[in-house]
């Protein structure tokens, strides 16, 4: 996570990046190659001769923003850095920017957001069934809609920022939400008994409403 500096970085992990912080403030469609080449310091001919093409530029984004929140989070719990201080301060300011990227990537309507939503839920998927197989009988429920909780606070960060009193965007706004969310994972809100009753209940409802017949799943439009 922690990168050298950026004049020791190679021309195409500068358009990387220039990219990633381009991308995060103002979403893909409006970042151009020319303000990507001025920010990272190169031709806008290199950027082309390193990615080919703008969406090319993307995907190695997605896939170089997601392999490092990854890392990050492997590091945090399976070495055990969660309870380091020196860890956390050397890797949060580039988590803030990965998970503002991640999340505007995730919501531009394009074939490409699509397909970092379903790597995103692929990789917790996982990730639950490694660490914590018996939450849920629905992995893949329980991944997606993870991932889209993940997301809501960076989308909605202009209202936490107005209800917090100070910018969520920020490194001390986004701890005082960081705080928040541990709580929030370190308590569960329903006991055994209520939870319990909500699954039978939804269990229910979700029989009554299944399909049925010789005509289910069947084309009716």
């Amino acid at each position: 996570m922690d990168e050298p500096p950026a004049e020791d970085l190679t021309a195409r992990a500068r358009i990387r990046n220039a990219a990633l912080r381009l991308y995060a403030e103002r979403g893909t469609e409006k970042a151009t190659i020319r303000e990507i080449a001025k920010v990272a310091g190169v031709s806008a001919g290199l950027v082309r001769h390193h990615f080919g093409s703008k969406e090319a530029l993307r995907e190695a984004c997605d896939s170089y923003a997601l392999e490092q929140i990854m890392d990050a989070k492997q590091q945090a719990v399976d070495d055990q850095q969660v309870g380091n201080v020196a860890f956390l301060q050397a890797v949060h300011p580039r988590l803030i920017l990965l998970q503002r990227y991640l999340t505007r990537a995730m919501i531009d309507g394009s074939p490409a957001a699509a397909t970092l939503f379903d790597r995103m839920v692929d990789f917790t998927e996982q990730w639950v069934a490694l660490h914590n197989p018996e939450v849920t009988e629905d992995r893949r429920a329980y991944a997606a809609v993870l991932v889209a909780m993940a997301a809501g606070p960076t989308i909605l960060s202009d209202q936490l920022s107005r209800v917090l009193g100070g910018d969520v965007r920020s490194p001390e706004g986004h701890l005082r939400m960081s705080r928040a969310v541990v709580d929030i994972h370190s308590h569960t809100l329903l006991s055994p008994e209520l939870a319990a009753q909500a699954h039978a209940t939804l269990g229910d409802l979700q029989a009554q409403e299944a399909p049925t017949g010789p005509r289910a799943g069947a084309d009716h439009s």
